[in-house]
């Protein structure tokens, strides 16, 4: 698989803006993955870290099933990979955590989060988080920055695996 990332336009009115940056950024993240194996996609390379590549993908779509389904639309969902009382379950990978399982999980939520976002007739569209209003432009931008820290991430994680980089 190759993965194409499409840099956002120059120019363009905020809601593009906005999209186009989150499509790179998604994009992105599937790119630090491509090419490695399963043991590549579960390396754990820092000591004191959980983060691999397949679970970052695993967090995030965790992120995008709670911004865009749970706070934006209100579906009273479950998480995919934990609960309140075990947070980290997307980072903790067990035997059993399958690549292809997880990163179909990851797209269906990303699929999903586009069509919530492409009804909303607004940015100002609002849905709740902890009983406290928040509007689609902000779930946007956090989208962005949620997912432009964890690809810093995934910059070193790939780096040290098998000693590939890029921007």
């Amino acid at each position: 698989m190759t993965v194409e990332r499409i840099d956002p336009p120059f120019i363009a009115d905020e809601r593009a803006s906005l999209r186009a940056w989150l499509e790179f950024h998604r994009a992105t993240l599937l790119w630090k993955c491509e090419g490695l194996d399963e043991a590549g996609l579960k390396a754990r390379p820092l000591a004191t870290s959980m983060m691999s590549l397949h679970g970052l993908v695993r967090h995030l779509a965790e992120v995008e099933r709670n911004w865009f389904r749970i706070v934006l639309a209100g579906e009273g969902i479950d998480w995919l990979y934990g609960d309140d009382d075990h947070p980290d379950g997307d980072f903790e990978l067990t035997a059993e955590a399958d690549w292809t399982v997880d990163v179909a999980a990851w797209v269906s939520e990303c699929e999903h989060s586009r069509r919530l976002e492409e009804a909303a007739p607004s940015l100002d569209v609002t849905g709740l988080r902890h009983e406290q209003p928040v509007d689609l432009r902000w779930i946007m931008v956090h989208m962005i920055e949620e997912y432009a820290r964890h690809n810093g991430h995934a910059d070193v994680i790939r780096e040290l695996v098998d000693g590939t980089v890029g921007d």
